[in-house]
């Protein structure tokens, strides 16, 4: 058989034929265990009316009679009760319809098995009318073999259906895994955008409505197509925000980098408003001077700064203190501003400030009452950081005398004296701490430290020139000997009892000198005094350290100011006490 049902033949299909072109119906029984497709009625068709067909025989090509068939193969009626060929009826030679618009064939002889196919396959013995709207519906069928089911294998295509009565093919599961770009695509992708629409207007039950072809309703989603709809959207939106957040950062930072390599450094422009105070730390580089201006809102950029003081050329003069700028300056206006001595808030110490006049200069500076760091500097000069070897001797006068190291501090209203004494502290424990006291001291046949600092103090107070200090330095270590009998260890400088006293006085008379039992005074004391009478200066200390040694034991300011001279005996000290007395009329 053909797929139609129709008998072998060398003719073509004509095209007056009812079902010529049509493909679409592809077989002529129905599922195994399910009705005819025409209600179950069986199909008959008209043979070929040329070549008169019997079937017998199929796997060897031989024709058998109908009736030899039935000796091999018993059959089953409509309700599957087995019948044996001895049962079968026959039918006249020639089948009369009653339907009159189908022909009739004559000369032709078929043999039928009683209700030919039926649903199952399988030959029924219940004869039924043609259906009179089966155009094949007059062509009776002779089976001498039962046929093989070619569509009963698992791998078979679904049996044939007439065209009235073909079902929709039903679409493919939607699953959310994505088989590939040629076999579907994935359930993220073929959301369509009127589900949220229509899911709102289904039932709470989720139930689906009967809508689109098949019967199937995109409202059966429910709340889980609601769910799914806004994973998929919560999807979207962090791949766009991953792919959107790397393009902008790579943006920042390509644009960062160009600015860094080719664009200019940021700027302020103008010279600023209002004002700020700044300190600059003592061997601040550039990078470290900008950085400080930015902290305190003077420069926009360190960049900025370090460029202006290139290009300024005096921009590698600026020293270390305080600066009193304004904010939101140009970098090169700070420049200049820092270059002028006027935007200094600093305080200078010079070498051989006493602390009583530094404490005085403090106070001052900070816009505070007199005395005020003084009282400070007493009472809490034990967490100022002084070294183990300071204040050890008790006659002290001022622990912190020797300590407040020269140099320039910065100091602004606003600030607080401790703050400013502890920088003073702290600049002169790095110069002692590199000088290795301790080591020089025993060189010296000193008892510590601070005796360093003690003969410096005398140096610098005594000395005019750079080239004093070794002389005098020198004389204060003659006279320390044990083997001094010129002056028996006695130092005798009028510095010292002008310390005590809190003067500076050169015509000071010997009753009163001599009167004065004070441990800092060196006319009645022997040896050097309990502590540094001053703050000494680098040179000063470096005097101390490195002495001349030729003999001086005397000495005489003979101007009374700036000239000194230096004497190796009793005698020629008496001439040059003799020409001090003549050049200041005493």
């Amino acid at each position: 058989m053909t797929e139609y049902g129709r008998g072998p033949g060398s003719e073509p299909w004509h095209p007056e034929d009812p079902l010529f072109g049509d493909i679409g119906w592809e077989g002529q029984q129905a599922h195994v265990g399910q009705q005819s497709s025409y209600d179950g009625q069986p199909q008959h068709y008209p043979e070929h009316p040329q070549q008169p067909q019997q079937y017998g025989d199929w796997g060897h090509g031989q024709q058998a009679d109908y009736g030899q068939a039935q000796q091999q193969y018993q059959v089953y009626d409509a309700q599957g009760h087995p019948h044996y060929p001895g049962q079968h009826q026959q039918y006249p030679d020639q089948q009369q319809y009653a339907d009159q618009s189908h022909q009739q064939y004559a000369g032709q002889q078929q043999q039928y098995q009683q209700g030919g196919w039926d649903g199952m396959g399988t030959h029924a013995q219940i004869p039924y009318a043609a259906d009179p709207g089966d155009p094949y519906g007059q062509q009776a069928a002779a089976y001498g073999e039962q046929q093989p089911d070619l569509y009963g294998t698992p791998d078979a295509f679904p049996p044939p259906e007439p065209p009235g009565k073909r079902r929709t093919e039903p679409e493919p599961e939607k699953t959310d895994w994505d088989p590939g770009p040629d076999e579907g695509e994935h359930a993220f992708f073929a959301d369509d955008g009127d589900d949220d629409d229509e899911a709102d207007d289904e039932p709470e039950d989720g139930r689906r409505r009967g809508k689109g072809k098949g019967g199937k309703g995109k409202g059966g989603k429910g709340k889980g197509g609601k769910e799914k709809k806004r994973r998929n959207g919560c999807a979207c939106l962090v791949v766009v925000l991953v792919f959107g957040g790397g393009l902008a950062g790579v943006g920042y930072f390509g644009w960062h980098f160009y600015q860094n390599r080719f664009g200019s450094a940021p700027d302020y422009a103008g010279d600023g408003t209002g004002s700020v105070s700044v300190t600059i730390p003592k061997g601040a580089f550039g990078s470290d001077i900008g950085q400080k201006l930015k902290e305190a809102g003077v420069v926009k950029s360190v960049d900025a700064f370090v460029a202006a003081q290139s290009q300024n050329p005096d921009g590698k003069k600026i020293q270390a203190g305080v600066f009193l700028l304004k904010k939101e300056m140009s970098a090169a206006a700070a420049v200049k501003l820092m270059l002028d001595p006027k935007s200094q808030d600093n305080l200078i110490v010079p070498p051989g400030q006493r602390n009583a006049k530094i404490y005085a200069d403090i106070d001052k500076k900070l816009q505070i009452p007199d005395g005020t760091t003084k009282a400070v500097a007493k009472k809490e000069f034990k967490t100022f950081g002084l070294p183990d070897w300071a204040n050890d001797n008790s006659n002290i006068k001022d622990p912190l005398e020797g300590f407040l190291y020269p140099g320039t501090y910065g100091a602004a209203k606003g600030m607080k004296p401790e703050t400013v004494l502890k920088q003073m502290v702290a600049q002169a424990n790095d110069n002692y701490d590199a000088i290795d006291l301790s080591a020089k001291a025993k060189a010296l046949n000193l008892d510590s430290p601070l005796q360093v600092i003690t003969v410096a103090s005398l140096v610098q107070a005594e000395g005019k020139t750079h080239d004093d200090f070794r002389k005098m330095a020198e004389v204060v270590y003659n006279r320390l000997k044990t083997t001094n009998t010129e002056t028996n260890r006695y130092l005798q400088f009028d510095s010292t009892f002008n310390y005590l006293k809190g003067q500076s006085n050169i015509h000071i008379s010997e009753s009163e000198i001599n009167s004065n039992k004070d441990p800092y005074n060196t006319y009645t004391q022997k040896g050097l005094p309990p502590g540094p009478i001053d703050n000494p200066g680098a040179e000063a200390l470096a005097a101390a350290l490195n002495p001349t040694h030729d003999g001086w034991i005397y000495f005489v300011a003979t101007d009374g100011q700036n000239k000194t001279e230096f004497a190796k005996t009793y005698a020629e000290f008496q001439a040059l006490k003799d020409k001090f007395n003549a050049s200041t009329g005493n």
